[in-house]
């Protein structure tokens, strides 16, 4: 099969794009699929994105399709929906400053401000404080929501030493988040309003530079053990602060 693709970034986290509002690539299975974000035989990127027509029904301009680098399909993506929306513009009419996405995680919209692209998620759900868990042979308190996808929160003292791959696995696949599993972020308080994190992400399989839900799901769930106001400043592993 051949492949036109694009190659874009978000805050550190890659994908690889397609336009597949034709059809054309639904011959992409999951092999396929994580073979072109292979690091070493493919593209390599933490995900793909395809665009697609909006389902029957539907009111949203496009359909988003996200598929992990290991070729599951997930619900959504934060960073990569606004590499797709950014993509995707190019296919409104001229003078179009928004647009509606479809997801698995429900509608998601997009709104243009110059270059940049800021994103509506769909709403938090299944907000869970203050779990007790056992991963890795370590106690943690720990703190679940799902912004869009499903995150699990651990603050930690020191960031830089945390083994974010073993710790991170453990709790991806622990039996609390079963059975679709989690990503996993852990967050260092800076100050108040002020975080730092570090995220395990589901379907990818590692640690990533960023996470665009995984951000949300930590500013979230900072602003409410601690009562830090909006805007909250989260600095990445890619070193940006968003």
């Amino acid at each position: 099969m051949e492949i036109c693709f694009t190659k874009m970034n978000g805050a550190g986290n890659d994908f690889v794009v397609l336009d597949n509002r034709d059809g054309r690539y639904h011959g992409l299975d999951a092999a396929r699929i994580a073979r072109l974000c292979d690091r070493h035989r493919g593209v390599g990127a933490d995900g793909l994105l395809a665009v697609e027509e909006p389902r029957p029904g539907s009111d949203a301009d496009f359909t988003f399709r996200y598929y992990n680098a290991d070729g599951g399909e997930a619900e959504m993506c934060g960073n990569g929906a606004r590499c797709f929306a950014r993509f995707a513009r190019q296919f409104l009419p001229a003078g179009r400053t928004a647009m509606k996405l479809d997801t698995l995680a429900g509608p998601v919209e997009a709104a243009f401000v110059g270059d940049l692209v800021r994103i509506r998620l769909s709403d938090p759900h299944d907000l869970r404080l203050h779990l007790a868990l056992t991963a890795a042979g370590r106690a943690l308190t720990a703190h679940f929501v799902n912004t869009g996808v499903p995150h699990v929160v651990v603050p930690v003292d020191d960031l830089e030493t945390l083994d974010v791959r073993g710790l991170g696995a453990a709790l991806r696949y622990h039996e609390a988040f079963q059975p679709k599993g989690t990503n996993a972020n852990f967050q260092r308080v800076l100050a108040p309003g002020h975080i730092a994190i570090r995220t395990y992400e589901r379907g990818v399989e590692d640690e990533t530079l960023a996470c665009g839900t995984g951000m949300v799901a930590n500013a979230l769930i900072h602003h409410l053990l601690t009562g830090a106001p909006s805007p909250i400043r989260v600095v990445v592993r890619g070193g940006e602060t968003l």
